[in-house]
């Protein structure tokens, strides 16, 4: 928001000649039918410039308003720091760019905000003010069933990610209410970061399987090869009960010997900047906290960072299906722009035992590109069931939880089996 300068005001009498300069022209029925629908609408006016970087986050906003809601709404722009427009903003006495301003069908002013408002909260305000414009044609895109059946057996399903678990990789941690089976030592240590019971001696409750023999070894007494994809630089990781058969690995595929100590302190030295899971930063989204490097173990919780930090940020997340990058910039607590326009969310979600559908998890969520994106994705992932949101709600909801609710938020509790 940029305060005025006194020299940006004109006049009084200058303002007066600039006003008589406004005439407006009408020539023929159609001019005069088109005027007369206009008064007719509510109008929302938009005082900035082309040039103030809170204004300039405006424009798609505005631009978006006057496409959806055409018919209902009359939105304008006036660029106060045109010379020929100047003397606007003493006309609507702002003191502050951008200002917009809502007015009745009858021109009676209703209410005025300074500074970037979110189009959500645009769109609000006219409700609260009594003008319900309703929504915006968008497309429905839900799954509450999902469209194939699972045939795995539930000891192949990973029980964090759902993803498979392959024989080669698997891994157990032991609990008080029995095993839990789990793809790969990196789903093992995201468990980890979020348990909140006591982790004293956790690598004690684990299992890993032995690349070689794929037989289950105690997790502390195997030396384990750690390396990164050539092409994506993601981490992986091979367990071997003797170190003798990890040097002979390393051989032929690379990367280096290390102990569970050294592993562990690899994979939790990135952690999600809002629920503050373990990591790789080549599989989440990237966000920007004022200049500082952080992540979103998934796209909600990228959103989640600004309702944690409290400031602004910039989250770049792939598209689901196609790699598209997806950019999401906020400014005091909204969605200032989304990079495409049409990009929207995915919240995936499961039914619990008593019919109540919550968050299917952090696995399960995902930004695209477009709404065609998402459905083609749903394509290939017959199993996920859940709804297309707005990116903007899923900004939104996240907003709306306490510091306690976010303190708390993707803590497991307790190693259990599903």
């Amino acid at each position: 928001m940029f305060q005025l300068a006194p020299h940006r005001i004109l006049s009084s009498v200058t303002a007066a000649l600039v006003l008589t300069l406004g005439l407006w022209v009408s020539s023929g029925r159609a001019a005069e039918a088109a005027a007369a629908a206009t008064s007719a609408l509510p109008k929302l006016l938009d005082l900035g410039s082309k040039s103030c970087i809170p204004c300039k986050m405006m424009a798609p906003l505005l631009k978006e308003l006057t496409e959806e809601y055409a018919g209902k709404l009359q939105v304008e722009f006036i660029d106060v720091w045109v010379k020929e427009n100047a003397a606007k903003g003493k006309e609507y006495g702002i003191s502050a760019i951008p200002t917009q301003i809502f007015f009745a069908p009858d021109g009676k002013e209703l209410w005025r905000h300074e500074g970037f408002f979110a189009k959500a909260d645009i769109l609000a305000k006219w409700k609260e003010l009594g003008f319900d414009l309703g929504t915006a044609t968008a497309p429905k895109i839900e799954r509450w069933e999902p469209a194939a059946k699972d045939a795995r057996a539930k000891d192949q399903i990973c029980t964090l990610c759902d993803g498979d678990i392959s024989p080669k990789t698997a891994v157990v941690v032991t609990s008080a209410k029995g095993d839990v089976r789990l793809c790969s030592l990196h789903c093992a240590f995201i468990l980890y970061s979020c348990l909140t019971e006591d982790k004293t001696g956790f690598e004690k409750r684990v299992s890993v399987t032995d690349y070689a023999t794929g037989t289950l070894v105690a997790a502390s007494d195997v030396a384990y090869l750690q390396g990164a994809d050539g092409k994506t630089g993601r981490p992986w990781i091979k367990a071997f009960a003797s170190r003798d058969g990890a040097a002979k690995e390393m051989q032929t595929g690379g990367g280096s010997i290390i102990g569970w100590a050294a592993l562990q302190e690899s994979e939790l030295s990135q952690r999600c900047g809002f629920c503050d899971r373990s990591l790789y930063p080549q599989d989440v989204a990237s966000v920007r906290v004022e200049g500082a490097q952080s992540y979103g173990c998934c796209a909600h919780c990228a959103m989640g960072v600004t309702a944690r930090t409290g400031k602004d940020t910039e989250v770049r997340q792939p598209d689901g299906l196609t790699g598209e990058m997806i950019i999401v910039k906020t400014l005091g607590g909204a969605v200032a722009s989304v990079e495409p326009a049409t990009a929207v969310a995915w919240f995936g979600k499961k039914q619990t035992a008593d019919g109540k559908w919550v968050s299917a998890g952090c696995f399960h969520q995902g930004f695209f590109a477009t709404p065609e994106n998402l459905r083609q994705w749903l394509d290939v992932h017959p199993l996920e069931t859940g709804e297309m949101i707005t990116i903007q709600q899923s900004l939104a909801d996240k907003m709306k939880l306490t510091p306690q609710q976010i303190q708390k938020a993707c803590k497991i509790g307790e190693c259990a089996p599903k």
